[in-house]
């Protein structure tokens, strides 16, 4: 059966589009007739993803805690696109430590990517939105759930969810609509990345986590494109500041 055409002619950025949520979404929107503008850190998994989307993909290699970076990726969009219709704000970083693990230094690089990186990135990209066109910020279950190894990711998390109400304020008067959406947890790379979560509890983690989720299982990226993709599309043209849960019922319902 062929995919509902709902990017026909439109373009979206997604940062941290080479891997994970990012790339399921971006897969999605090329599905549904859509171009994709996709950033990310590492060169060759930017390549490989590019590639792997086709010619309606466009990659810009970006640190995206570095404003001057998010400068540069501004300027090649304007100059390449002029306008655009749509962002996904996804690129950040996770790391778990009790608080009294917790370093000057993993502070500010969670804050600089998760924080500074979504703020800088909707702060430059607004001006280049075309009227009708939607935002998605990538927050989590965690800022909202306590927990004793996530007080800086779930404080940065929480600043993201708190962009997609501030934000709106500002720029429903321009014809855009900025809402939020919060993973609950979803098999992605993150899981595997050097300095995130510890690799000796990695395994019992996931598994417990599993257990505790009324669906008794992790999210997909697949399922986390289909939620983001409904927030960048016209069919949540009356949605504006809100946050989606993608969680399998983990933030509303009691185990079951």
């Amino acid at each position: 059966m062929r995919m509902e055409q709902r990017f026909a002619n439109r373009t979206i950025l997604i940062t941290g589009g080479n891997s994970g949520m990012g790339f399921s979404t971006a897969k999605r929107i090329v599905q549904e007739g859509g171009r994709v503008i996709i950033t990310g850190r590492d060169a060759e998994a930017l390549k490989k993803s590019q590639q792997e989307l086709g010619e309606k993909a466009f990659a810009i290699q970006v640190e995206i805690s570095d404003v001057s970076q998010i400068d540069r990726m501004a300027k090649t969009i304007a100059q390449k696109y002029g306008r655009i219709d749509g962002v996904f704000a996804n690129a950040g970083i996770a790391k778990v430590l009790p608080p009294e693990q917790v370093t000057e230094k993993i502070f500010d690089e969670l804050f600089n990517v998760n924080v500074k990186g979504v703020y800088f990135t909707l702060q430059r990209m607004i001006p280049l939105l075309n009227v009708g066109s939607a935002v998605v910020v990538n927050s989590s279950v965690a800022a909202s759930r306590g927990g004793p190894t996530v007080s800086v990711y779930g404080a940065t998390k929480a600043a993201v969810r708190s962009m997609a109400r501030t934000f709106s304020s500002s720029t429903l008067p321009l014809g855009i609509r900025v809402n939020a959406v919060s993973p609950g947890p979803i098999e992605t790379p993150i899981w595997s990345r050097p300095g995130g979560f510890p690799k000796e509890t990695v395994d019992a983690t996931k598994k417990a986590l599993a257990e505790t989720n009324p669906m008794k299982r992790y999210g997909t990226p697949e399922e986390m494109a289909g939620a983001v993709a409904f927030l960048l599309s016209s069919e949540s043209s009356y949605i504006a500041g809100t946050e989606l849960m993608v969680d399998g019922g983990l933030n509303q319902l009691m185990e079951v």
